[in-house]
């Protein structure tokens, strides 16, 4: 599929949203890091308030994920169950 306007390629995003305990929100965020087809991961609360936003980026991904892991760890310490939004490159 190619944009009519400009003629260059669209990709199609899909998003899917998990429930997760905040105990596994650390564990379930690296394990969709590495799965390669995540372009970001949106972290919300019971309310649907968002609390972390990550762009998942090939070069992003290897050189700047401590920090970002580390505010899941925080946001763990302060939610009971989160919800994570998943945007997909199909």
């Amino acid at each position: 599929m190619f944009c009519f306007a400009c003629g260059s390629p669209v990709v199609k995003v899909v998003q899917e949203e998990f429930s997760v305990s905040a105990d596994d929100l650390v564990e379930r965020i690296r394990e969709l890091l590495h799965e390669g087809n995540v372009t970001r991961i949106i972290v919300k609360d019971e309310r649907g308030k968002i609390l972390l936003e990550i762009p998942a980026t090939v070069g992003f991904i290897g050189t700047a994920i401590a920090p970002w892991l580390a505010a899941l760890g925080v946001i763990a310490a302060l939610a009971t169950k989160c919800k994570i939004v998943v945007e997909r490159r199909e």
